[in-house]
């Protein structure tokens, strides 16, 4: 029996959801416009923990969002996630924000693309296909009128930085999904689980998130 406890705050969502044997049990989470993520990410741990009926005591292990994403927000989540893991001796599992986000959308044909917004017409993406394998690695990409004019086919977009790129990339083939922004603690489950099944975990003492970009004062 493993519980597994996820924790999502690369966005503006703070995401805290837990599993038991790769099966959702309780989910909390809250996207406001600014990051809250200090005041709501403990709260909504003892919330799901409570919903469950179980102690810390009883987790298996603790999974992160690594990034790329905010700094402050990445930030928080791991410095909580490395803290319950230390404190309980239990193993740290590390996620890759953008393919958490990808796993929001399911299609049959193209490409997704999701994107976090990294400020003016920069975005953290990368590429995946429909069984959500990589096709392209993490970027920190400019979008501009010819950026994805070698891929093609249909390409699917989602995340917060997809909105500001639609006026530009207006061909048919570019797909918007405007419902989907943040990735969730919801979508790290089943990648989870397989990880733990397979002992994939980092260093706790020695994991740091993966920002990407080095942090610039008044940025996220």
């Amino acid at each position: 029996m493993a519980y597994i406890l996820h924790l999502e705050t690369a966005t503006k969502n703070c995401s805290v959801a837990l599993a038991k044997d790769g099966e959702l049990i309780a989910i909390r989470e809250v996207a406001e416009m600014g990051y809250t993520h200090s005041e709501k990410l403990h709260v909504f741990i003892e919330t799901v923990l409570e919903e469950a009926q179980i102690t810390m005591q009883d987790l298996s292990a603790v999974a992160v969002s690594k990034g790329p994403g905010s700094y402050t927000g990445l930030r928080i989540g791991v410095s909580a996630a490395k803290g319950l893991c230390y404190a309980l001796n239990i193993p740290l599992i590390a996620l890759d924000t953008l393919e958490i986000l990808a796993r929001k959308i399911t299609i049959s044909d193209g490409i997704i693309i999701p994107m976090i917004d990294a400020r003016r017409m920069e975005c953290y993406t990368a590429i995946f296909n429909p069984n959500f394998e990589t096709v392209r690695d993490i970027a920190s990409q400019i979008i501009d009128a010819i950026t994805f004019d070698t891929i093609e086919g249909n390409i699917h977009f989602i995340g917060d930085g997809a909105p500001k790129c639609k006026e530009i990339l207006n061909q048919d083939r570019f797909k918007f999904h405007d419902d989907v922004i943040f990735p969730s603690a919801h979508e790290m489950i089943n990648i989870a689980f397989h990880k733990y099944l397979n002992n994939d975990f980092v260093d706790v003492a020695y994991f740091e998130p993966f920002y990407l970009k080095e942090f610039m004062i008044g940025g996220k």
